[in-house]
C-alpha cells in the first residue's frame, strides 16, 4: 500500500513539472521513460529496506543489534580419508632377450620400435660351423647303425663276441646323442621373442658376437603395467588388498585413475620403514608407460554416517576445540559455542567424532562477529 501512495505521489509530481522540459522526439520519450523505471526500482529497495528495519525494530531492540549469518544443517554422509604416496609404473610382460649360446650375429631381422608376437624370430647366429658339425655326425651316424645292426644280426645267431655287439651299439647311441645335442645348439642360434609386445632397444649389430648374459633385445608389453609405491610402516594396519586408489601421473596431468589395491608387501625395508604396495593397471590404450612417476592417493579411512564440517569452521581455545552452532531461546535465535571431539581431517572437511548431532545447524559466515548467547538472524 505504500509503494502504491508513493508512486501516486511521484506520477503527480512529475505532471506538475514544467511542460517545456516533456521529450518531444520518439526516442527522448523511450529515454525518460527508462529513466522514470530505474527510480522507481531505487525508490522500492529504499522502501523495502526501510520497511525491514521498522519491522525489526518493532519486535524488539535486541533484533536490530543481531548479527546476520550463514548456516548450514549438518547431515549424516560418508567420510573418506586419503594419504599419499609416490611410486613408478612397471611392465608385468616384458624380457631383456639374450642368447643361450655363443655366436656371432648373421642377421637382426626387426628394428627398434616393432610390434612382435611370443615366438616371432628377432636375430639370427651364424650356424656353419654347426650344420658342418651336423653333417658330419650323420655320415658316421649312418655307418654306425649300419655296423650296430650287422653285429645285432650276428649276435642273435651267436657269431662273434659280445664286446663287439656293445661297441657297436654304445657307438651309435653315443652318435644319436652328439647329433640331438647339435640340433640342439642350432636351434638356440634362433633368438626368438618370448612375449607379445615392442622391440623397445636393440643391444648389439649384425657382425658382433652375441654370448649369454649378454642383453641384445629388449621387448615389452605395455597392455598390462603394474604401479608400485612405496610406504611408511606406519599404514601397515590400514592397507589391505582391495582398497581404493585414484592415481595420477604428473607426466600427464588430466589423466586420472581410479582402481584397488592388487598386493601388499608383506617385508619391511629396514633401511626406510617402508613396503611395497602395488596396483595393476589395465593399459590398453597405451598411454601410459614403464618407469613414469604416479601419485597415489590411497583410501586409508572410510567412516559411514559421518558427520562433517568445513574445516575452518573448527576453532580451539584453552578449553578445547569448538564451533558455532545456532540454538532458539524463547523464540529468538542465539549462536552457541558447541565444543566437540574431531577426528580425522581431509581435502578442507573435518569428521565431528563427538559434540553434534544430525540436523544440528552450525554457523558457516558470521562466525567471527559472534559469542557464546548473541542473537543472530540467517540470511535468506
Amino acid at each position: 500500500m505504500k509503494k502504491i501512495l508513493l508512486f501516486i505521489m511521484f506520477t503527480a509530481l512529475l505532471v506538475s513539472c514544467n511542460t517545456s522540459n516533456e521529450p518531444s522526439t520518439p526516442d527522448e520519450i523511450r529515454n525518460r521513460i527508462n529513466q522514470y523505471k530505474n527510480e522507481i526500482k531505487n525508490i522500492n529497495k529504499k522502501i523495502d529496506a526501510l520497511t525491514k528495519k521498522l519491522e525489526m525494530m518493532e519486535k524488539g531492540e535486541d533484533i536490530v543489534n543481531a548479527v546476520k549469518v550463514n548456516v548450514l544443517q549438518v547431515k549424516p554422509t560418508v567420510f573418506r580419508h586419503y594419504f599419499l604416496a609416490t611410486g613408478t609404473l612397471e611392465a608385468v610382460d616384458e624380457a631383456y632377450v639374450s642368447p643361450q649360446t655363443n655366436g656371432q650375429i648373421k642377421n637382426i631381422l626387426v628394428e627398434e620400435g616393432d610390434m612382435v608376437k611370443k615366438g616371432d624370430l628377432l636375430a639370427k647366429l651364424d650356424t656353419k660351423i654347426i650344420e658342418n658339425n651336423i653333417k658330419e655326425i650323420k655320415t658316421g651316424l649312418e655307418l654306425a647303425r649300419i655296423t650296430y645292426e650287422k653285429q645285432k644280426e650276428l649276435w642273435n645267431k651267436k657269431i662273434g663276441s659280445e664286446i663287439q655287439y656293445l661297441q657297436a651299439k654304445n657307438k651309435y647311441e653315443t652318435l644319436k646323442t652328439r647329433l640331438q645335442t647339435l640340433r640342439s645348439q642350432y636351434n638356440l642360434s634362433f633368438i626368438k621373442s618370448p612375449l607379445n609386445g615392442y622391440v623397445d632397444n636393440i643391444a648389439q649389430k649384425t657382425g658382433e658376437v652375441a654370448m649369454p648374459g649378454r642383453v641384445l633385445f629388449h621387448v615389452v608389453n605395455l597392455n598390462n603395467l603394474l604401479v608400485k609405491a612405496k610406504v611408511s610402516e606406519v599404514y601397515l594396519p590400514v592397507i589391505e588388498k582391495g582398497d581404493k586408489i585414484d592415481i595420477t601421473f604428473p607426466s600427464i596431468p588430466r589423466y586420472k585413475l581410479h582402481t584397488t589395491v592388487s598386493r601388499v608387501g608383506q617385508v619391511i625395508n629396514p633401511g626406510d620403514r617402508t613396503f611395497f604396495v602395488e596396483s595393476k593397471i589395465n593399459n590398453q590404450n597405451q598411454k601410459l608407460k614403464p618407469n613414469m612417476l604416479a601419485s597415489l592417493l590411497i583410501n586409508d579411512y572410510t567412516a559411514e554416517n559421518s558427520l562433517v564440517v568445513p574445516s575452518y569452521l573448527v576453532r580451539e581455545d584453552l578449553k578445547g576445540v569448538y564451533l558455532y552452532v545456532v540454538e532458539k531461546d524463547d523464540n529468538k535465535l542465539k549462536a552457541a559455542k558447541r565444543y566437540v571431539k574431531t577426528g580425522k581431517s581431509y581435502r578442507g572437511d573435518t569428521e565431528i567424532l563427538e559434540g553434534l548431532q544430525p540436523d544440528d545447524v552450525i554457523i558457516t559466515d558470521g562466525y567471527n562477529n559472534v559469542s557464546d548467547g548473541q542473537l543472530i538472524t540467517i540470511n535468506k
